[in-house]
């Protein structure tokens, strides 16, 4: 569906996108993960051709987004971080605008904005003006426009920011949903929130691609072969000795628990190495019954931070206030939602 091939943005001697390469499959949801100033949001504007690229290329659907622009956008939904509503418009005029510059046929219109509005649940404010509503309103207008005609790539920046948990929810189900159908490409801080709803983890780290992959396999990649005990014992003190004597055994931690148990962990020196056997072995010359023994347990987040553990603050701040930066100056200028009081919203 979408090919991404030694992409490339540069600006002055600063790598916002670095030779990075990866493939988008049709009927999968992508979550896009990296520190702010990895180069997110910069590989999404270029994806969907709203900045241009460097070197590299960029296929939509058979389509190169430089040399055949309008076929390739025509295939993709796209909502910015920041969507650029129309504060004077109504939700309804804004989608019905929206739906015109996109093309959609006459006769088709009506019903695809009347389906992208009940999907955002928009109805019930489709008459006020957009400056009047809420932030979560406002967004729930964006992300509308970007369903209109429901398009093979849908690609979502943030898409949650500023709804409230119940909101957040829906999002989420309305996000499962088109990705029966459609390719859906989101990007979000949220980690809890990417593990729940996306098939496919693509991490960008200064610019790189450092990681891909689908959530267990990204976390069964990081956890390597540690291992978490349960064994029947009174002192974790002689346990963790007798744990720390296994050859090719490190990091023992020890601590007890209830009803004469000790938990326990440690990992091999060498992440390819089976403890298990070794163990085993000597829990039984020891006399500890061992109870329980599994593989570490370690979260999306965790796996994230171990990934991009050398990032320093410093750089993060300036890269992302560089790629902001350029980003405004390449794209064409976008009217940007006046500040409310958020009267009139539910949140």
């Amino acid at each position: 569906m979408i090919e991404v091939r030694n992409l490339v943005k540069q600006y002055g001697d600063h790598y916002a996108v670095d030779d990075i390469s990866f493939t988008i499959e049709k009927g999968r949801i992508y979550g896009f993960l990296g520190p702010n100033g990895a180069g997110k949001t910069t590989t999404m504007n270029i994806m969907t051709g709203y900045i241009g690229l460097t070197s590299g290329q960029v296929i939509v659907n058979g389509h190169d987004i430089q040399e055949e622009p309008y076929e390739a956008k025509s295939c993709i939904g796209y909502l910015p971080e920041h969507p650029p509503v129309y504060g004077d418009m109504t939700p309804l005029e804004y989608v019905t605008f929206a739906a015109e510059l996109k093309n959609i046929p006459a006769d088709e219109r009506e019903e695809s904005i009347k389906k992208a509005m009940e999907l955002t649940k928009i109805v019930d404010v489709q008459d006020r003006l957009i400056k009047n509503l809420s932030k979560g309103y406002r967004q729930r207008v964006g992300f509308a426009q970007a369903i209109l005609g429901f398009p093979e790539v849908i690609i979502l920046d943030e898409p949650t920011v500023g709804l409230d948990p119940r909101q957040i929810h829906e999002m989420r189900e309305l996000i499962r949903s088109l990705g029966k159908d459609h390719t859906v490409i989101l990007s979000s801080h949220i980690l809890s929130e990417v593990q729940d709803v996306c098939d496919h983890i693509i991490i960008i780290h200064k610019g790189k691609l450092i990681a891909q992959g689908t959530p267990e396999e990204l976390e069964n990649q990081m956890r390597g072969a540690a291992m978490e005990l349960t064994l029947k014992a009174d002192d974790p003190e002689k346990v963790g000795a007798m744990l720390s004597a296994i050859p090719g055994a490190k990091n023992v931690t020890c601590h007890p628990a209830k009803n004469g148990e000790v938990m326990a962990e440690l990992e091999p020196e060498d992440k390819n190495s089976d403890l298990r056997e070794a163990v085993f072995n000597a829990c039984a010359a020891a006399g500890c019954p061992l109870l329980m023994m599994k593989p570490s347990s370690i979260s999306l987040e965790s796996v994230f931070l171990e990934l991009i553990a050398d990032t320093g603050a410093e750089a993060q701040v300036k890269a992302e206030a560089e790629s902001e930066s350029q980003e405004e100056k390449d794209g064409d200028a976008q009217p940007e939602a006046p500040e409310t009081d958020e009267k009139g919203g539910d949140e």
